[in-house]
């Protein structure tokens, strides 16, 4: 038996939902691409352990941190936008919006 003291804290970050992001590739052949690109955020985003946005900026440095524990992410060499909320204590990231820029631009990322 392994004293409490001497156990390894493992933490699993979930994201809610990667059916958000296969949804929008699968919407439309324009949105083909996206794929591999949202595919790969996602395996990199269930290794991350972000504890701040700084631990973000460090991994990503084009994210952009808002306000409401936002982040937005470029996809796909700055084709699409990624919108999640972050919540930072309990390692959970919620999809919140994924389009391109232009979509991005007709919503208000604080608050999706």
């Amino acid at each position: 038996m392994i004293p409490k003291w001497g156990r390894a804290i493992i933490c699993f970050v979930r994201i809610i939902a990667k059916r958000t992001l296969r949804e929008f590739w699968e919407s439309s052949s324009q949105y083909a691409e996206a794929k591999l690109p949202l595919e790969a955020w996602h395996a990199e985003a269930l290794k991350a352990t972000w504890r701040t946005p700084q631990d973000i900026k460090a991994q990503f440095r084009s994210a952009s941190i808002l306000k409401n524990n936002r982040v937005v992410f470029n996809i796909g060499g700055n084709k699409y936008r990624l919108v999640v909320a972050i919540d930072y204590t309990r390692q959970t990231i919620f999809v919140r919006f994924i389009g391109t820029h232009k979509q991005y631009d007709k919503i208000d990322a604080e608050v999706i």
